[in-house]
């Protein structure tokens, strides 16, 4: 939570509120304004004391309700904390008032000071902290905003990495070139090979407008893309999931899996004698995926584009990390699953 920058309004914009609201109170009541220098004196430095407790109530609602779409609860919140605490605290004041003589009557207990003595505080309190959530939801709106621009940028870097991979000649001529193999030698898996590659094209078409899909969907996806792989690198590569059933329908960036797929085979040996194993898993609400490491001899040029943007889709989608762990032996990428019922608010 931002820390609030408050140092003039507690210092000076309250006591001088303070000093106008009692000034404006004694005109309704119809009573001089005193002499005794005591009475403004007490009455500031009890808003003083009123703002510094309702303040809290600012910052203890902010830590509750932080949200945009939560400011009705939060606005409530404060209302009920402001009203309870500039009575409690007001009463108190005037009581003590009647206690020392300062604001002498007839009835101790009369309801017109403490009504105003109260009010005013209360009507202080609401203008001021009008300001301080004026000011809180437009620095909110501005990180939403600027969260919205950044993930339209990496959606759009998405769509043109997705739609260089349709396009692709290696990509496109690995693949016909499997097609033209199977076709000759074995027809039955040639078709489903057509199959597998019109369902990868499909899916890639689709998911240009969406900032998430079901895990479930990326699992079929993933399994066809697979197929394509298997069919070019036979006993080379395997590849191995492992996810519970109730974990199929929460949420993930699309294309997710295909990224962290192509980076493990861009940068490991593939061969049958030293097969790369990819394994797919889901623990406490996050997907791995893992790779044996056996780099390549000559390193691949990689700008690493693709862990980037979903590194940066999470921060923005849902603020939490993506896990990259190396050693050795193997390559581990996590990225949390995200609840279907979590609050997701980004217009890409």
């Amino acid at each position: 939570m931002q820390k609030l920058n408050d140092k003039w309004t507690r210092l000076l914009g309250v006591p001088l509120l303070a000093f106008v609201g009692q000034w404006t109170m004694y005109g309704y009541t119809n009573v001089p304004y005193p002499d005794d220098w005591r009475i403004p004196f007490f009455f500031i430095l009890g808003s003083v004391f009123v703002w510094e407790t309702n303040r809290w109530g600012i910052i203890l609602s902010r830590r509750k309700y932080p949200e945009l779409t939560q400011t009705r609860r939060r606005v409530l919140y404060q209302l009920v904390w402001f009203a309870f605490f500039a009575s409690l605290i007001r009463i108190s004041q005037t009581f003590f008032y009647e206690l020392i003589g300062l604001w002498p009557s007839d009835d101790p207990l009369l309801f017109k000071p403490y009504f105003f003595n109260t009010l005013v505080s209360f009507v202080g309190t609401i203008q001021i902290a009008a300001y301080y959530e004026g000011v809180y939801l437009y620095r909110r709106w501005k990180v939403a905003y600027t969260e919205a621009q950044d993930l339209k940028k990496v959606n759009l870097q998405s769509q043109l990495d997705s739609l260089k991979t349709q396009i692709n000649p290696h990509f496109l001529f690995n693949n016909l070139n499997s097609l033209s193999s199977l076709i000759s030698s074995d027809t039955e898996q040639a078709e489903l090979f057509v199959d597998e590659l019109s369902s990868v094209y499909r899916y890639l078409l689709q998911q240009n407008n969406r900032d998430l899909c079901p895990l479930n969907d990326e699992i079929q996806f993933i399994k066809a893309y697979f197929h394509l792989l298997k069919t070019r690198y036979g006993d080379g590569i395997f590849m191995d999931i492992d996810i519970e059933p109730h974990y199929l329908h929460y949420l993930i960036p699309p294309l997710t899996l295909q990224i962290l797929l192509e980076n493990a085979i861009k940068h490991n040996i593939i061969a049958v004698s030293r097969p790369l194993t990819i394994r797919l898993y889901a623990r406490d609400n996050n997907l791995y995926v893992e790779n044996n490491l056996q780099k390549k001899k000559i390193a691949v040029p990689s700008n690493q584009i693709g862990l980037q943007n979903i590194m940066i889709k999470y921060k923005l989608l849902a603020h939490s990390p993506v896990t990259i762990h190396y050693d050795d032996e193997r390559f581990l990428v996590g990225v949390p699953l995200l609840k279907p019922t979590a609050e997701v608010v980004i217009n890409a």
